[in-house]
């Protein structure tokens, strides 16, 4: 089954001050967009979807991603999930979407939710027991998922909607969103 990535990285960052895209990593100073990117490939996602919205023209080369512009972007996260599913080759099964202000998730995290993953597959990374990211959802999904993706939502509303496998990955990763600026 081939399993695709999807970055979510179109957002103005309001909160942050700047799109959170071509913020640095707190830490070490990769891009957030290229951690993402990173993360994804690594985490054996082939091909990976970057959405990018706001600052676009100043992404900086994102090698192995099929870059989409979401000229919709100020409407809100779903739009990007559209134009990011959209995007997808046909011969992928499934995609682990992954937001770009999620820089503590790594590539170990992404294996285990897009880890034998088909069209039917519908998971969640668990932190604490709650849910976070990423989220893998089976080509089967897409439409509905797409359907409910409206504002700053994304799959949320889809996912309550239905049976979701979750995946611990607190032994790996920090979920957390990095919402403002380090110090």
């Amino acid at each position: 089954m081939a399993v695709g990535g999807l970055l979510l990285a179109a957002g103005a960052g309001r909160r942050y001050g700047m799109p959170k895209a071509y913020a640095s990593v707190p830490g070490d100073g990769e891009l957030m967009v290229q951690r993402g990117l990173r993360t994804l490939r690594e985490g054996d996602c082939d091909p990976v979807v970057v959405v990018l919205g706001a600052g676009a023209e100043r992404a900086p080369q994102l090698p192995g991603a099929l870059v989409v512009v979401n000229e919709d972007w100020p409407s809100g996260m779903g739009s990007s999930l559209r134009a990011g599913l959209a995007a997808l080759p046909a011969q992928v099964d499934a995609v682990v979407v992954l937001l770009v202000d999620t820089p503590g998730i790594t590539a170990e995290a992404v294996r285990r939710v897009g880890s034998g993953a088909g069209p039917a597959t519908l998971r969640v990374a668990t932190y604490g027991g709650d849910g976070g990211h990423p989220v893998l959802l089976g080509r089967d999904h897409w439409a509905g998922a797409a359907e409910l993706a409206v504002g700053d939502v994304g799959a949320r509303p889809y996912l309550a909607r239905h049976e979701v496998e979750t995946v611990p990955c607190d032994d790996v990763s920090d979920g957390a969103d990095v919402d403002v600026p380090h110090a």
